[in-house]
């Protein structure tokens, strides 16, 4: 049955974004729908709570970083909403996304979350026809890395058309609350990074679909506050990265890809030693490594919980 769409409520976390804030809060305020606004302010040090006070926005203010998932968590807590937006500080709306995104949940019951166009932004909002894709949805490699399929791309008419995809992108995703209530959430241990893939894999085993609405379009920089507020960002993403997707990957995959991921994983080393982020990334597989007992028990859990195949089918494609 098709349900009427409903307003959704959407959820921010931000650290350090006083530079990004406006732009985003005010393309949400440009909706046709009105919004149950709610920032998590993840222990920012450059006015971003000045600015939420000033504007009158919804927030909660935590004293320090606890990562992306947790407060992302923290915020759909404090909201109630049937479907949750959550959106990157770095976003910029198009007038009608949210709209878009919250007819397409509504007219599937099965679908756990909708992803919108996202495109790249760079400097101001731009010709919607002329910038290159940052992602069109989340595919599996076939040794199960996450990728944004399109990242880079012009909009050919192929990245035009609705699709069922393995996942949504973390960066802006409008999210059956019921799925999330599911799963209890994003998995604050991984704290940013491959949070959105352990989500989607964890959905696809409960039985939900995701699917990509390229009629919404939404704006992303892509890590800006990260970038501005890491003394090395590149070396914290690869440790991130390493450990997480480790983790991820231990969780699902079959065991007979594991001398696929094996191979891929040494030529990571390869190339982070290129990069000169050798010791990050070093550092990132040994905590992986060191949090296998608990992501193998997880393995167990969700394979008597939902059926494992479901996210493999997923691999290689896309």
């Amino acid at each position: 049955m098709v349900s009427a769409p409903t307003a959704p409520a959407v959820v921010i976390p931000s650290w350090n974004s006083a530079a990004l804030l406006p732009d985003c809060i005010a393309s949400i305020r440009a909706q046709a729908t009105a919004v149950e606004l709610m920032v998590v302010d993840n222990g920012s040090s450059d006015g971003s709570v000045a600015f939420l006070e000033r504007e009158d926005i919804g927030h909660i203010t935590l004293p320090r970083n606890v990562g992306f998932a947790a407060a992302v968590n923290l915020g759909v807590a404090r909201t109630e909403a049937a479907s949750i937006l959550v959106l990157n500080a770095d976003t910029v709306l198009e007038p009608d996304a949210i709209e878009r995104l919250a007819a397409a949940l509504a007219a599937d019951p099965g679908l756990g979350g909708v992803q919108p166009r996202l495109l790249q932004l760079e400097g101001s909002a731009e010709d919607v026809a002329m910038a290159r894709l940052y992602s069109a949805g989340m595919a599996l490699t076939a040794d199960g890395r996450a990728v944004e399929t399109g990242a880079g791309e012009p909009q050919s008419a192929g990245w035009l058309r609705r699709r069922e995809i393995f996942g949504v992108c973390g960066a802006a995703c409008l999210l059956r609350r019921e799925l999330f209530a599911d799963l209890g959430g994003y998995d604050e241990s991984y704290f940013s990074f491959y949070e959105d893939v352990d989500l989607n894999v964890r959905g696809r085993i409960a039985g939900w679909r995701f699917a990509y609405e390229p009629e919404a379009v939404v704006w992303h920089v892509g890590n800006a506050s990260w970038q501005a507020e890491f003394r090395r960002p590149g070396a914290e993403n690869a440790r991130l990265v390493a450990r997480n997707r480790l983790v991820t990957q231990v969780r699902f995959m079959p065991a007979a890809a594991l001398p696929r991921v094996a191979a891929v994983e040494i030529g990571a080393l390869a190339r982070a030693a290129a990069q000169r982020r050798m010791r990050a990334t070093l550092r990132g597989k040994l905590e992986g490594l060191g949090r296998l007992p608990a992501a193998l028990r997880e393995r167990r859990r969700l394979g008597r919980s939902g059926d494992l195949g479901r996210p493999r089918a997923w691999l290689g494609r896309g």
